[in-house]
């Protein structure tokens, strides 16, 4: 099984940053894709950002291009999501999640929540104006 632990969650100003870091452990060697989903308050949980490990491709939702960055943290089995420019939008709970495949463009199904087999409890961003 694998386990996922989000970390890095907190309170900010609009136009400040923050990072979230993503803990992938138990059988990690299997997982190729790893996403951040966030899911505003009454709304359903939407893709954020995706990491593909084998290749470090990256993919980005409209909302967030230019702004977040996922990348491979400085551990082999971490991934970040660095975030700047945050604005009030921004808040919700975000999660990390996990598959063990992954395909060498980009299709929809990188941001279907049913997609993913593996998911963190989540980690809460705030942001006021």
């Amino acid at each position: 099984q694998v386990h996922l632990e989000e970390s890095g969650g907190d309170s900010v100003q609009a136009g400040g940053s923050l990072r979230l870091s993503c803990a992938v452990s138990g059988n990690s060697d299997m997982i190729r894709t790893v996403a951040w989903f966030r899911a505003a308050p009454q709304k359903a949980r939407e893709g954020v950002a995706v990491f593909v490990r084998p290749s470090s491709v990256t993919y980005y939702a409209d909302s967030v291009e230019g702004r977040f960055t996922i990348s491979r943290g400085d551990t082999k089995n971490t991934v970040i999501l660095q975030m700047k420019n945050l604005t009030p939008e921004d808040t919700g709970i975000y999660y990390c999640a996990a598959k063990p495949t992954y395909t060498g463009v980009w299709f929809p199904g990188h941001f279907r929540t049913s997609d993913y087999d593996f998911w963190g409890q989540g980690t809460q961003v705030t942001v006021s104006s």
